[in-house]
C-alpha cells in the first residue's frame, strides 16, 4: 500500500491568497500615505456632525473600605450608586473604571478629578477622562453594559 503524505494547495486558492495579500497590501499603504482616514474618531465625528449631549454627568468613583465602589455626582454630592462586586453589571462598570484608575496611576493623576458620562443627543454613551483624555465609547461593548452604565446617568439615562 501507498501511503501519499503530500499537501497540495488548490490551484483556485492561489489566485485568492495572492489578492488578499494585494488588498491588504494596497490598503495600508493607502492609510500610510493619507489617502484614507487611519480610524473613525467618535468625538470629531460628532463635533462634525454638530451632536449636543443630551445629559451629562461629571461623577467621581471611590473604593469603600468593604470592596464596593462609590459612584457620586460632584455636581450635588449625591451618592448614585454603590457598586458591590457580584450584583450583575456592576463588574463591566468596576472593570472599566479599574482600567481608567491604572492610566491616571501610571500617568501621576489623582482620581479627584471627575469623569464625564454623556448620553449625546445620537444615542451613544460615553465616558470621558478629561485628567488623561482618554474617551470610551460604552455602546461598542453591548447593551447590557452600556445599561450598566446609563443606570448613572439621571432618570437611569433613558
Amino acid at each position: 500500500m501507498s501511503h501519499n503524505h503530500e499537501q497540495n494547495i488548490p490551484r483556485h486558492a492561489l489566485p485568492s491568497v495572492g489578492i488578499l495579500v494585494f488588498t491588504a497590501l494596497a490598503l495600508t499603504a493607502l492609510v500610510r500615505v493619507g489617502v484614507l482616514s487611519r480610524e473613525a474618531v467618535p468625538e470629531v465625528a460628532r463635533a462634525e456632525a454638530h451632536v449636543a449631549p443630551a445629559v451629562v454627568r461629571n461623577i467621581t468613583f471611590a473604593d469603600r473600605g468593604d470592596g464596593a465602589v462609590v459612584v457620586r455626582d460632584i455636581e450635588n454630592g449625591e451618592t448614585v450608586r454603590v457598586l458591590i462586586d457580584g450584583v450583575p453589571g456592576n463588574g463591566f462598570v468596576r472593570g472599566v473604571m479599574r482600567g481608567m484608575a491604572r492610566e491616571r496611576r501610571t500617568r501621576g493623576v489623582g482620581m479627584e478629578t471627575p469623569f464625564n458620562l454623556t448620553l449625546w443627543k445620537n444615542g451613544t454613551l460615553s465616558l470621558t477622562d478629561k485628567a488623561t483624555g482618554r474617551a470610551i465609547e460604552l455602546g461598542s461593548f453591548g447593551p447590557d453594559n452600556r445599561a450598566a452604565f446609563a443606570a448613572l446617568l439621571p432618570g437611569g439615562g433613558v
